[in-house]
């Protein structure tokens, strides 16, 4: 936790009104120190470098860097690639400072050359803040601004509950193939890359968003009490006359806000049958089956009172690999549950997440070659209940119809870059390509322009 490697003290000292921040956890790249963002090359100008998301064409990125930039990669991070390709582009001016037509041209060219997931945001030694987001608009990123007697404070941040918290305030997300730049005069912004394929990450809105965020102009607490309410059609339809749930039990804390509204909808008690320790991290992200199974047990306790002599309907927000949801439903028949029902706010998660999320692997994935009885056979459930796809896409689309079409590959295999294949799937499985960092709210990629007149 950044809680836990920042002191008061240690931020006191920091000199300068620039700053970038990230903070990381391991997928299926390297969680060696080696890794730890931001990223730093010293040539040209001395750029330092934030990336949240995942590039699908790093092995190609890899090979132009060495055999014609002839730039160093020292790691196995996409994200590094991604920051050399911005220094080759400066680079190429030739100049001994680049001005801010060069650096948009810097971008719009790396628009050209890179494909996949990235939100970035970037420093230029003496110069300024930079901020740039990939022309699909996959990984989420936001803008805002703090007055202050010399001006305006400005900020980027994967969520915008990050900006609120600290007094921001005219918050707007950065638009897709959108670049800004930030200066100690000045703020421009560009869309220098269209795609007719502009789609959001929808695991986001599912996971790892926290809920009072706002994101491409939707609130994360909107969708998913909409969810919620899908959710509960739906089970209806699979259970119809055998509706026998005795209570709606969340399993905390993404899935409340659904549970919840399921609950009013289905006019089924809701109860807390979970406690939750605060202190132990998110176990989706934890290396290794056998550790997430391990603090499953430390994280949460079930409360025999809620599950002693009930048919229980636990609601989730999804199910990944499994692990986490087969402890839970053992952890409610222990505590005397007689039926465990479990409902997941998103479908059956299939296929690999190949722009920036924990899931690297089909072989990972308990749904992926099973259907949904084997999948409840799988993690000792009763019954469960998926979303259904449609449901759930509506369920945020209805909050900003202008977005067509949101990322589900994980879902459905379509992956909106439109290049990954069964052998991109075979390489990612046998180690091949790393899929290397992510942001959520509690971790966030930040680059902050400290008090300056416009």
């Amino acid at each position: 936790m950044v809680r836990d490697v920042f002191s008061e003290t240690q931020l006191s000292g920091l000199i300068g009104s620039l700053g970038v921040g990230h903070v990381r956890y391991p997928t299926a790249g390297s969680s060696s120190i080696t890794e730890a963002q931001p990223f730093y090359v010293n040539s040209p100008y001395g750029i330092v470098f934030a990336h949240n998301g995942n590039l699908t064409n790093a092995d190609e990125l890899r090979v132009f860097l060495d055999k014609i930039a002839h730039r160093h990669i020292n790691t196995d991070s996409d994200s590094e690639l991604l920051l050399n390709i911005l220094a080759n582009n400066l680079q190429k001016t030739g100049k001994f400072r680049v001005n801010q037509e060069d650096i948009f041209t810097a971008i719009k060219d790396l628009y050209r050359q890179v494909r996949g997931a990235y939100a970035c945001v970037a420093m230029i030694a003496g110069y300024g803040i930079i901020g740039f987001r990939d022309p699909h608009g996959i990984r989420p990123l936001v803008i805002g601004r703090r007055k202050t007697v010399a001006g305006y404070d400005y900020m980027l941040a994967s969520e915008s509950v990050v900006l609120d918290s600290l007094g921001f305030t005219d918050v707007e997300d950065v638009k897709p193939g959108e670049a800004i730049i930030i200066t100690q005069h000045s703020l421009l912004r560009r869309v220098l890359a269209v795609s007719d394929r502009i789609a959001p990450c929808i695991f986001e809105y599912v996971y790892f968003a926290r809920q009072d965020s706002v994101m491409d102009g939707i609130s994360v607490y909107n969708a998913r009490l909409s969810m919620g309410e899908a959710l509960a059609d739906q089970v209806v339809k699979s259970l119809g006359d055998k509706m026998d749930i005795d209570v709606v039990i969340p399993v905390p804390d993404t899935s409340r806000v659904a549970a919840i509204q399921l609950s009013r909808n289905l006019n089924i008690p809701y109860r807390e049958g979970f406690n939750k320790n605060r202190y132990v991290g998110r176990t989706f992200i934890m290396p290794g089956q056998q550790t997430r199974r391990k603090n499953v047990r430390r994280k949460l306790n079930a409360m025999a009172l809620e599950f002693n002599g009930k048919n229980v309907l636990l609601v989730d927000d999804s199910i990944v690999r499994g692990t986490t949801s087969k402890e839970i439903i053992q952890m409610a028949r222990e505590a005397g549950a007689k039926k465990v029902y479990f409902a997941s706010c998103a479908p059956a998660i299939r296929y690999p997440n190949v722009y920036g999320i924990d899931m690297p692997t089909r072989a990972e994935l308990v749904a992926h070659g099973r259907n949904d009885e084997q999948v409840a056979e799988e993690i000792g459930a009763d019954k469960v209940i998926f979303q259904d796809l449609h449901d759930l896409v509506e369920s945020v689309r209805k909050f900003n119809p202008a977005i067509e079409k949101f990322d589900t590959s994980v879902f459905d295999k379509c992956y909106v870059t439109g290049d990954v294949d069964e052998d991109y799937m075979t390489s990612l499985e046998q180690g091949g390509r790393s899929n290397d960092s992510r942001i959520s709210i509690d971790s966030d990629c930040v680059g902050l322009y400290n008090s300056f007149s416009r």
